[in-house]
């Protein structure tokens, strides 16, 4: 009798043991779906989120200098404070400065005056700068560069914002790298580097940013000051088309210029300081919505009373 009961009570054990097993089963299975559900959730929200659409502005060529020949910046003080002043009314997702901040390399009199100006822009804008010709010579050596470094950060470096992949480069590597060629080659190792990450990673839009443009209108255009030797254009130009790059936003020009390779725009953009040409100071509103691209130049007198992206 005492066999029969301590063989009941080991079979009372097990079935206890299969119904406690049972109850854990079912609750790991309720909160794996619930982790499953929050991700998903989460996923969609980042995913929106990386959708929404900005806006953010393309200054170029303030130049500290060039207006009287180095020797005052009175209207380069008023149009890169008027500039700012419109910057932080606006409040774009982020400022670019494509090149030439200056006009003399090295000259501390206009560094320090751009830098009180760049200053002033509201704190919660982040500022990017772009290493021009006059920042760094147009036939630059290591010491230029090192000099542009430690007064305005790194040369080459990427910005990720939502879905777009910013890509911003030292062009004097393409236009005249003999002084500078294992920096060259270092950032060109980068470059291939950041557009397979872009790739991957399904960023969308890529933009390139960079003082000099490859072209001005034409992608065949004959070499000069203003673009960037025809065989180095070719290369890069395919490598950008092939990696998805969107547009291409450039200064240097003074003035404001367009075209396309391909589906790529090559954009030009006119000064936020002296112009070479018919088109005023002034900077230029990109608006991203999606992998939409929309970009409009706007004189110093004529911004906008706001931005509306999206609609």
């Amino acid at each position: 009798m005492r066999i029969r009961n301590f063989n009941h009570k080991i079979k009372d054990r097990k079935q206890l043991n299969q119904e406690k097993m049972r109850h854990y089963t079912k609750k790991l299975i309720f909160i794996a779906a619930a982790i499953f559900a929050l991700s998903s959730l989460a996923g969609f929200v980042s995913r929106k989120q990386l959708q929404q659409p900005f806006f953010f502005i393309q200054m170029t060529d303030p130049q500290f200098g060039f207006f009287n020949a180095n020797k005052d910046f009175v209207k380069e003080t008023e149009n890169f404070e008027k500039a700012i002043k419109e910057a932080n009314r606006l409040h774009p997702a982020f400022v670019i400065i494509t090149g030439d901040l200056i006009n003399r390399p090295r000259d501390k009199a206009q560094i320090a005056a751009y830098k009180r100006i760049v200053a002033k822009l509201d704190k919660s804008i982040p500022v990017y700068h772009v290493a021009g010709n006059h920042d760094v010579t147009n036939d630059p050596k290591a010491r230029d560069i090192k000099a542009f470094n430690k007064e305005f950060g790194p040369d080459y470096y990427s910005i990720k914002y939502k879905g777009m992949y910013g890509i911003v480069l030292n062009s004097l590597y393409f236009k005249s790298p003999s002084g500078v060629q294992a920096q060259a080659d270092a950032q060109d190792k980068w470059l291939h580097n950041e557009l397979k990450k872009a790739k991957k990673r399904g960023s969308s839009p890529i933009l390139i940013f960079q003082h000099h443009s490859w072209f001005l209108k034409d992608p065949f255009e004959k070499n000069d000051y203003f673009n960037v030797d025809s065989a180095t254009r070719k290369k890069y130009l395919e490598l950008f088309a092939a990696s998805g790059v969107s547009h291409i936003f450039a200064g240097h020009y003074h003035r404001n210029a367009f075209g396309k390779f391909g589906d790529m725009e090559m954009v030009t953009t006119g000064p936020v300081g002296k112009p070479l040409g018919k088109d005023p100071s002034g900077f230029r509103i990109i608006s991203v919505n999606g992998n939409k691209v929309t970009h409009q130049y706007y004189n110093l007198d004529s911004i906008p009373d706001q931005i509306v992206v999206g609609q």
